[in-house]
């Protein structure tokens, strides 16, 4: 029995290091980008390391974490539709995705 506990606890490790490797690949990604569709993916790999990060916890403490994982679906999944509407009618507007050239949204 011991041995299986080791087996989860190492596994929980390793999926915890991976989920914060992506979520600091997804913020040096929106640090260092000047694109904003770029900005959007690595918001939405940020997003996607929290919910491996949940989901891993889930298995060791209880299934909370997979209820969060529904809403930050959720929430992944309307900023990507938002975000997107926004970074298109911006680009019709200016002709750019670069987000210096955005300093006023009044039009």
């Amino acid at each position: 029995m011991l041995s299986f506990l080791d087996g989860i606890s190492r596994n929980l490790e390793a999926y915890l290091v991976l989920a914060c490797v992506l979520f600091s690949i997804g913020a040096f990604g929106f640090l260092a980008r000047r694109n904003a569709i770029s900005m959007l993916m690595s918001i939405e790999l940020m997003l996607n390391a929290v919910n491996l990060a949940f989901v891993a916890l889930s298995r060791s403490i209880g299934v909370g974490g997979q209820v969060f994982v529904f809403f930050v679906m959720t929430v992944a999944a309307a900023e990507a539709a938002v975000g997107l509407a926004i970074v298109i009618a911006l680009f019709r507007q200016r002709e750019t995705l670069n987000p210096d050239a955005f300093t006023s949204l009044k039009w």
